[in-house]
């Protein structure tokens, strides 16, 4: 069994940064693939980034390239996604979810069987 806390969301003006983490407790299996998804009011639950627990390999939604970096201490057992040049359109619940589950490309939310209870992110314009 994985429990995922998310920090670190909060109110922040366009152009802005954050950094969200996330720590988890139970045991992170090499195999996995932790992830970062994010849910604005009356949207679907979107993919922002993954990355994998072993090597370290990710991939990014388009609209978040160049902006967002996901990454993960392993020895800490934490995640985080450092969030730069925010945009109003940033605004939502941000989800970090684990992957215990092998898949070439685990972009959707389906395919993740942990989650933590989510962190507001408003960016204001």
């Amino acid at each position: 069994q994985v429990q995922l806390v998310e920090s670190g969301g909060g109110l922040v003006q366009a152009g802005g940064s954050l950094r969200l983490s996330c720590a988890a407790s139970g045991r992170i299996f090499s195999s996995y693939v932790m992830g970062w998804f994010r849910q604005a009011p009356g949207k679907e639950r979107e993919f922002v980034a993954f990355i994998s627990w072993r090597v370290g390999a990710t991939n990014y939604a388009d609209s978040v390239k160049g902006r967002f970096t996901i990454s993960r201490d392993n020895a800490k057992n934490t995640m985080y996604l450092q969030m730069n040049s925010l945009k109003p359109e940033d605004t939502a619940v941000y989800y970090c979810a684990a992957n215990s589950v092998p898949v070439l490309l685990p972009t959707n939310p389906g395919l993740y069987n942990y989650w933590g209870q989510g962190t507001q992110v408003t960016v204001s314009s």
